[in-house]
């Protein structure tokens, strides 16, 4: 059983933290500041705990919030970098949150704070800086684990409706196949029912091989396309045609299964097919990006289907790469591309 244990480094930031709040006091008497804080202290009054009230939530409220949230703004920074400058800003908002208080503190109350008060003073909003910091790192963790918890909730929800799909239009496989090698034999004297059967027969069992994977390579894909290709050339003829121009170093990055036929699919749904107006599909790469492009020529009639193809695309996209994908429609050319990264 693999049980998830907590990092070290979290651990030795809670000892760290812990160990310096417990060894103030002791610190304070060793250097005999605890006899002679009681002789130095400002005379307490409402203002006084009220200002010191407040001076602590603010600064307080600035710490969580840069530590929280704002200091991830540069995430794609290196670690070294992110957390070299993450301290070095905690240490000058500590700073400059003394001094201010230094400074205001006489203007509103009447009383200027020096000596060991006011190195009292460092030391707290010195500490106080360690504990936000570490809460900080246990409240990002928290949303990062939420985070990922709803988005493993997500992936799983439409795995499990691409699964309903597939098993509301599922035929038992071994009848298909049966079925196509039959039509296979009765055609047999046929070239070019045979290399369509082939082709069908490739198709559906790399459907069926897929189903269950989350991503494909783009080679995969590529040959799955070929397949689908030649049976919309064998119904379109001279009215189809399909430019490919694949990056061969790209080749092995990973997309959806049907990542390609789906884009292709679409061009083929929505445009008019004719002897007059053939369609020209193009596929390519374009700086890490795949690319489907063709111009428009909307269809008179609208073919069946469910209109979900691009959507189901972007959805799978989004919860397997974080990414979506890009669509235009300007100089009459409809263009689908998606970063392969």
């Amino acid at each position: 059983m693999n049980i998830k244990q907590v990092k070290q480094t979290v651990i030795i930031r809670a000892a760290i933290i812990v160990s310096l709040l417990i060894s103030v006091p002791r610190v304070l008497s060793f250097y005999d500041i605890t006899d002679q804080i009681s002789d130095d202290l400002v005379s307490i009054s409402p203002k006084d705990i009220g200002l010191r009230f407040l001076a602590i939530l603010i600064f307080s409220w600035v710490l969580l919030q840069f530590n929280t949230n704002t200091r991830f703004i540069y995430n794609k920074t290196s670690l070294l970098f992110r957390w070299v400058v993450t301290i070095l800003i905690n240490i000058v908002l500590w700073f400059v949150a003394v001094k201010i208080l230094l400074y205001v503190y006489p203007l509103l109350i009447g009383q200027t704070i020096e000596g060991l008060e006011a190195d009292l003073f460092y030391i707290i909003y010195f500490v106080v800086v360690l504990v936000l910091f570490f809460l900080s790192g246990i409240l990002r963790y928290q949303i990062i684990h939420r985070e990922d918890t709803i988005e493993k909730e997500l992936l799983k929800q439409q795995s499990l409706e691409n699964e309903l799909t597939a098993l509301r239009n599922q035929i038992n496989p071994h009848f298909l196949f049966n079925s196509l090698n039959s039509l296979n034999s009765l055609v047999r004297e046929n070239d070019d029912a045979t290399q369509f059967i082939n082709k069908l027969s490739f198709m559906y069992r790399y459907i069926l091989q897929s189903s269950d994977r989350n991503m494909v390579t783009l080679k995969e894909e590529l040959k799955f396309l070929d397949s689908y290709i030649y049976l919309i050339k064998t119904r379109y003829r001279e009215r189809f045609f399909i430019e490919i121009n694949i990056d061969d170093s790209l080749l092995s990055k990973c997309i959806p299964p049907l990542g390609l036929q789906v884009l292709v699919e679409n061009a083929v749904k929505h445009n008019e097919i004719s002897a007059s107006n053939p369609l020209t599909v193009n596929v390519y790469t374009d700086n890490g990006f795949i690319c489907v492009e063709n111009e428009i020529r909307p269809r008179l009639t609208l073919a069946e289907g469910t209109g979900n193809g691009l959507s189901n695309l972007d959805k799978r996209l989004f919860l397997l790469k974080k990414q979506h994908i890009t669509i235009s429609d300007t100089d009459n050319v409809f263009k689908v591309k998606y970063s392969l990264n």
